[in-house]
């Protein structure tokens, strides 16, 4: 059975939780380019690497980031986007 780590409630099934998309910082749509805008709207770094992903605790109701390798499928780390301490899932 394949696991996820929750910052909040620790390792979990995988089938309790959603894939949210890439992490990414948003531009200030107020102060941004049109071209700087559609890049964030529309274009996504496909490169197989360790990636910052948005996840859904379904159960808790808890959003958090993920980071895992996209190369070997594997998560490298969890935490909550406003956590100073981060959840090292290896431990």
């Amino acid at each position: 059975m394949k696991l996820l780590t929750c910052p909040i409630n620790g390792s979990r099934p995988i089938s309790e939780f959603v894939f949210g998309g890439e992490y990414r910082v948003m531009p200030n749509p107020e102060t941004c380019t049109d071209a700087e805008w559609s890049a964030y709207v529309f274009y996504r770094n496909g490169a197989p690497s360790v990636k910052k992903e948005w996840w859904f605790h379904s159960p808790s109701g808890t959003w958090f980031i993920a980071e895992r390798n996209t190369v070997i499928d594997e998560v490298v780390r969890t935490y909550l986007l406003s956590a100073e301490v981060e959840v090292d899932t290896n431990a």
